[in-house]
């Protein structure tokens, strides 16, 4: 147990060590600290997993959705619509052999032409549905099968009154059917609206904030622009627990918190051991923007983006972690990510 707290805290020196060094500005012009920084890193691969590790799929804002044994793998990765990923297991993933069958939405058969992101698929009655972005706008298609094609009868998106990103929909105990979205307003801010019962748009009116950055973590930047996003919303027990993202996806500090509410509407009081998952506890750069899936075991899981490597944002890898709770004194249990299961999601081979 010991010598299991040391190579942790050895690990953790290692994390800060290497993300000084990259963005410490005085390090690169030395060649021997960069050499130096090079073999950290690779050294942390090992040491944390046991193998030297590569991320394998590529997809950013990535969402994760069950049906009938298969896991259902989407995500932001071409601008010609979604990409998707199949497997058995949540871990080893596979893509259709024929590249004109890998896209789950096709650009032509659904609302918009430009800027496919974070879509988010589920069930209802007979039908799957995705909500996606697209032209910065928010749209729902629908298909008989989660592999697709998702398509709309009318290439339309949903009302707004102005540029809305990042759906989550929800479907409260109440028979309520809520839109978790961001709106691009002084910043990237997370709303909340009703929706009405057959999908086809949010209730006029309803739509209200519920999250904006304005803790110290989630704008390192300190920019003009502060970013809330990646809402994705469950209820454990009887509170409502709204995860999300904050920092400019370009930050190296991207990073993942939540806020609890007694209402699917708010007030949302932010966990103030906040972020649970950034690049402090999982060594990586840019963690943030994911979904909540549970795996074959009945564990839960978080499956989010990171930067492609420590120098490089795009394309963005896919990764997982398993959450849990933790029950408190105070009766309020406290959402935690276990940094130790890091993994990169697998192609299989």
């Amino acid at each position: 147990m010991i010598q299991h707290k040391k190579k942790q805290r050895f690990v953790a020196t290692l994390v800060n060590l290497r993300n000084d060094y990259y963005f410490n500005p005085m390090w690169f012009t030395s060649y021997r600290y960069l050499r130096a920084v090079a073999i950290i890193s690779a050294f942390m691969a090992v040491t944390v997993t046991g193998k030297a590790q590569q991320p394998s799929i590529f997809l950013a804002d990535p969402t994760i959705f069950a049906d009938k044994g298969t896991f259902y793998l989407y995500g932001t990765g071409s601008s010609q619509g979604f990409p998707y990923y199949t497997s058995a297991d949540g871990k080893i993933w596979r893509q259709e052999k024929d590249s004109t069958r890998r896209l789950a939405l096709k650009r032509g058969e659904a609302y918009g032409n430009t800027g496919f992101w974070a879509p988010q698929v589920f069930k209802r009655g007979n039908n799957y549905y995705m909500a996606y972005t697209a032209n910065e706008q928010i749209a729902i298609a629908r298909a008989t099968s989660p592999a697709g094609p998702f398509k709309q009868d009318t290439l339309l998106s949903l009302s707004s009154s102005g540029k809305q990103i990042d759906p989550f929909v929800f479907f409260d105990e109440s028979g309520k059917i809520y839109l978790y979205h961001v709106k691009l307003q002084k910043g990237n801010r997370i709303f909340v609206a009703e929706m009405k019962p057959d999908l086809s748009d949010v209730i006029p009116g309803t739509a209200h904030e519920c999250i904006s950055s304005t803790e110290k973590w989630e704008n390192t930047a300190n920019a003009e622009w502060p970013v809330a996003e990646g809402p994705t919303v469950m209820k454990h027990k009887n509170l409502y627990y709204l995860i999300y993202s904050a920092n400019d996806f370009r930050n190296k500090d991207y990073a993942v918190g939540y806020a609890t509410s007694s209402s699917p509407t708010g007030p949302w009081k932010k966990y103030p051991g906040n972020p649970i998952i950034s690049r402090h506890t999982v060594g990586y750069n840019g963690t943030g923007h994911g979904d909540v899936f549970y795996g074959k075991d009945g564990s839960m899981y978080y499956v989010f983006h990171t930067h492609r490597s420590p120098d490089t944002v795009a394309p963005r890898a896919t990764a997982a972690v398993k959450l849990r709770f933790r029950s408190t004194a105070n009766g309020e249990d406290v959402l935690e990510a276990d940094s130790k299961s890091f993994r990169w999601l697998e192609v299989a081979r």
